[in-house]
């Protein structure tokens, strides 16, 4: 499943047509994928700081909502596990800079397309979440 989204996401980058691949995703449990995902998201975010898991946490919390499509699903998770799992296609360990850059683009043609689902709730969850990971951002000064 997870070649599948990593496929998709690859496809829709190059525009290339991604129906087939989509069909063969309708049945999948997402909320069981997802949460099997979460586990890997406290410990990216705790590595890469609090700006870099801010999109990750909004694409999870975008994927939980019942107006999202099954290719969006896909998008997400394909991204998300491409950020957060060690594996890559231009590994961050031998090629520094551009192992990072292949990830912020997976990320932002991703937030590209799902950015309108990004709703006030979700921005509430996110930074309810990476204030509870990295304490609060800011401190309000009556």
């Amino acid at each position: 499943m997870l070649t599948i989204c990593l496929l998709i996401l690859i496809g829709l980058y190059l525009r290339k047509p991604v129906e087939g691949l989509v069909e063969r995703l309708k049945n999948v449990d997402w909320s069981r994928k997802f949460t099997s995902l979460w586990q890997h998201i406290q410990p990216y975010a705790k590595k890469a700081g609090r700006a870099a898991a801010k999109p990750i946490l909004q694409f999870y919390y975008v994927v939980t909502g019942s107006e999202t499509s099954t290719l969006e699903k896909a998008l997400i998770y394909g991204c998300i596990a491409y950020v957060v799992l060690p594996f890559s296609f231009i590994p961050r360990a031998i090629y520094r800079f551009l192992g990072i850059m292949d990830e912020t683009a997976a990320v932002l043609f991703v937030y590209s397309k799902i950015k309108d689902k990004i709703t006030p709730a979700i921005e509430t969850k996110v930074v309810n979440t990476l204030d509870a990971w990295f304490g609060a951002d800011f401190e309000v000064i009556a």
